[in-house]
Protein backbone atom coordinates (compact mmCIF):
# COMPACT_ATOMS: atom_id res chain seq x y z
CA UNK A 1 0.00 0.00 0.00
CA UNK A 2 1.11 3.63 -0.36
CA UNK A 3 2.61 5.85 2.25
CA UNK A 4 -0.68 7.86 3.43
CA UNK A 5 1.21 10.61 5.54
CA UNK A 6 0.59 12.85 3.55
CA UNK A 7 -3.22 12.18 1.82
CA UNK A 8 -5.50 14.89 1.74
CA UNK A 9 -8.79 14.43 -0.08
CA UNK A 10 -11.18 17.97 -0.59
CA UNK A 11 -14.53 18.12 -0.84
CA UNK A 12 -17.33 21.22 -1.58
CA UNK A 13 -17.27 21.92 2.59
CA UNK A 14 -14.91 19.57 3.99
CA UNK A 15 -10.75 18.58 3.81
CA UNK A 16 -10.54 14.78 4.56
CA UNK A 17 -6.62 15.33 5.83
CA UNK A 18 -4.54 13.19 8.49
CA UNK A 19 -5.00 14.37 12.23
CA UNK A 20 -2.17 16.26 14.02
CA UNK A 21 -1.39 16.55 17.45
CA UNK A 22 -3.31 19.25 17.88
CA UNK A 23 -6.57 17.96 17.06
CA UNK A 24 -6.49 15.62 20.10
CA UNK A 25 -8.76 17.75 22.27
CA UNK A 26 -11.66 17.28 19.71
CA UNK A 27 -10.68 13.79 19.09
CA UNK A 28 -11.12 13.25 22.63
CA UNK A 29 -14.36 15.08 22.88
CA UNK A 30 -16.11 13.27 20.02
CA UNK A 31 -15.07 9.41 20.55
CA UNK A 32 -16.06 10.44 24.69
CA UNK A 33 -19.55 10.86 23.79
CA UNK A 34 -21.68 8.00 24.90
CA UNK A 35 -23.78 9.05 21.84
CA UNK A 36 -21.22 8.69 19.21
CA UNK A 37 -19.88 5.56 20.37
CA UNK A 38 -23.09 3.65 21.52
CA UNK A 39 -22.42 1.57 18.89
CA UNK A 40 -18.76 0.98 18.37
CA UNK A 41 -17.08 -2.16 19.39
CA UNK A 42 -15.30 -0.35 22.40
CA UNK A 43 -16.48 2.23 25.44
CA UNK A 44 -16.34 5.98 25.08
CA UNK A 45 -12.46 6.97 25.73
CA UNK A 46 -12.30 7.64 29.36
CA UNK A 47 -9.12 9.94 28.93
CA UNK A 48 -7.53 12.42 26.59
CA UNK A 49 -4.44 9.94 26.33
CA UNK A 50 -6.36 7.96 24.40
CA UNK A 51 -7.03 10.79 21.54
CA UNK A 52 -2.94 11.65 22.42
CA UNK A 53 -2.12 7.67 21.44
CA UNK A 54 -4.40 7.01 18.24
CA UNK A 55 -2.64 10.09 16.78
CA UNK A 56 0.76 9.05 17.58
CA UNK A 57 -0.03 5.63 15.93
CA UNK A 58 -0.97 7.27 13.43
CA UNK A 59 2.10 9.50 12.63
CA UNK A 60 3.62 6.22 12.94
CA UNK A 61 1.95 3.81 11.07
CA UNK A 62 0.06 6.13 8.12
CA UNK A 63 3.80 6.46 6.15
CA UNK A 64 3.72 2.11 5.97
CA UNK A 65 0.22 2.45 4.69
CA UNK A 66 -0.73 -0.35 7.24
CA UNK A 67 -4.56 1.94 6.98
CA UNK A 68 -5.90 5.43 6.48
CA UNK A 69 -7.30 7.37 9.11
CA UNK A 70 -8.41 11.39 8.16
CA UNK A 71 -9.72 14.06 10.09
CA UNK A 72 -12.84 15.16 8.71
CA UNK A 73 -12.29 19.10 8.84
CA UNK A 74 -15.14 21.75 7.99
CA UNK A 75 -13.13 24.22 5.21
CA UNK A 76 -15.13 27.52 6.45
CA UNK A 77 -13.80 27.95 9.81
CA UNK A 78 -10.84 24.30 10.29
CA UNK A 79 -13.14 22.55 12.63
CA UNK A 80 -12.25 19.12 12.99
CA UNK A 81 -15.99 17.10 12.64
CA UNK A 82 -15.00 13.36 13.03
CA UNK A 83 -13.06 10.54 11.11
CA UNK A 84 -12.98 8.31 8.14
CA UNK A 85 -10.68 5.45 7.55
CA UNK A 86 -9.43 2.39 5.64
CA UNK A 87 -8.19 -0.38 6.92
CA UNK A 88 -7.93 -3.86 7.11
CA UNK A 89 -6.16 -3.96 3.82
CA UNK A 90 -5.87 -7.17 1.73
CA UNK A 91 -3.96 -6.22 -1.07
CA UNK A 92 -4.27 -9.65 -3.23
CA UNK A 93 -8.32 -9.20 -2.58
CA UNK A 94 -8.04 -5.43 -3.08
CA UNK A 95 -10.45 -5.13 -0.55
CA UNK A 96 -10.44 -2.64 2.91
CA UNK A 97 -12.89 -2.06 5.70
CA UNK A 98 -14.58 1.67 6.09
CA UNK A 99 -15.09 3.57 9.26
CA UNK A 100 -16.54 6.86 9.94
CA UNK A 101 -17.34 8.75 13.22
CA UNK A 102 -19.03 12.17 13.44
CA UNK A 103 -19.20 14.52 16.49
CA UNK A 104 -22.77 14.71 17.86
CA UNK A 105 -22.64 18.49 17.16
CA UNK A 106 -21.97 17.92 13.14
CA UNK A 107 -25.12 15.07 12.63
CA UNK A 108 -27.47 15.65 10.35
CA UNK A 109 -25.58 18.40 7.94
CA UNK A 110 -25.00 15.85 5.05
CA UNK A 111 -21.13 16.41 6.39
CA UNK A 112 -20.63 11.78 6.48
CA UNK A 113 -22.26 11.67 3.16
CA UNK A 114 -19.65 14.02 1.65
CA UNK A 115 -16.54 12.62 3.22
CA UNK A 116 -17.86 8.74 2.69
CA UNK A 117 -18.48 9.36 -1.09
CA UNK A 118 -14.90 11.05 -1.48
CA UNK A 119 -12.97 8.25 0.82
CA UNK A 120 -14.94 5.69 -1.38
CA UNK A 121 -13.99 7.66 -4.64
CA UNK A 122 -10.06 8.07 -3.24
CA UNK A 123 -10.55 4.06 -2.56
CA UNK A 124 -11.46 2.88 -5.80
CA UNK A 125 -9.59 5.17 -7.97
CA UNK A 126 -6.48 5.99 -6.39
CA UNK A 127 -6.09 2.59 -4.37
CA UNK A 128 -7.42 0.71 -7.13
CA UNK A 129 -9.36 -1.41 -4.37
CA UNK A 130 -12.51 -3.89 -6.04
CA UNK A 131 -14.37 -4.18 -2.54
CA UNK A 132 -14.88 -2.11 0.35
CA UNK A 133 -16.56 -3.50 3.40
CA UNK A 134 -18.42 -1.81 6.06
CA UNK A 135 -18.92 -3.91 9.71
CA UNK A 136 -22.05 -2.05 11.88
CA UNK A 137 -24.19 -2.78 14.82
CA UNK A 138 -27.74 -3.50 13.36
CA UNK A 139 -29.08 -1.00 15.70
CA UNK A 140 -27.29 1.59 14.17
CA UNK A 141 -29.34 2.70 11.58
CA UNK A 142 -28.10 6.21 10.70
CA UNK A 143 -24.83 3.96 9.79
CA UNK A 144 -27.43 1.32 7.77
CA UNK A 145 -28.40 4.44 6.08
CA UNK A 146 -25.39 6.46 4.86
CA UNK A 147 -24.05 2.60 3.57
CA UNK A 148 -27.26 2.15 1.39
CA UNK A 149 -26.76 5.94 0.25
CA UNK A 150 -23.32 5.09 -0.88
CA UNK A 151 -24.40 1.83 -3.07
CA UNK A 152 -23.47 -0.40 -0.16
CA UNK A 153 -25.74 -3.89 0.20
CA UNK A 154 -26.26 -5.68 3.21
CA UNK A 155 -24.24 -8.66 2.95
CA UNK A 156 -24.49 -10.69 6.05
CA UNK A 157 -25.58 -10.90 10.26
CA UNK A 158 -23.40 -12.01 13.01
CA UNK A 159 -24.87 -12.98 15.86
CA UNK A 160 -23.15 -11.72 19.05
CA UNK A 161 -20.05 -10.87 17.23
CA UNK A 162 -18.78 -8.09 19.57
CA UNK A 163 -18.64 -7.97 23.47
CA UNK A 164 -18.33 -4.41 24.95
CA UNK A 165 -18.40 -4.10 28.36
CA UNK A 166 -20.28 -7.36 29.00
CA UNK A 167 -22.76 -6.21 26.61
CA UNK A 168 -22.79 -8.66 23.47
CA UNK A 169 -24.15 -7.45 19.72
CA UNK A 170 -24.31 -8.23 16.70
CA UNK A 171 -23.15 -7.04 13.58
CA UNK A 172 -24.07 -6.54 9.70
CA UNK A 173 -21.55 -6.78 7.18
CA UNK A 174 -22.31 -4.44 4.38
CA UNK A 175 -20.10 -4.58 0.87
CA UNK A 176 -19.65 -2.07 -2.33
CA UNK A 177 -18.08 -3.84 -5.21
CA UNK A 178 -16.26 -1.31 -7.67
CA UNK A 179 -18.58 -2.89 -10.62
CA UNK A 180 -21.46 -1.41 -8.71
CA UNK A 181 -20.07 2.12 -7.82
CA UNK A 182 -18.98 2.27 -11.13
CA UNK A 183 -22.56 2.03 -12.58
CA UNK A 184 -23.14 4.61 -10.38
CA UNK A 185 -20.12 7.18 -11.25
CA UNK A 186 -19.53 6.81 -14.48
CA UNK A 187 -16.38 8.46 -15.69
Amino acid sequence: MPNFEHVTISTQRLLLRPLRTSDAQTLFDIHSSEEVMRYWSSLPWASIDVAHERIQRDLRTMPLGEFLNLGIVRIEDDVLLGTCCLFHFDEQCRRAEIGYALGVHAWGHGYMQEALEALIQYGFTTLNLNRIEADIDPLNTASAKALLRQGFQKEGFLRERWIVNGVKADTEIYGLLLDDWQKNHPQ
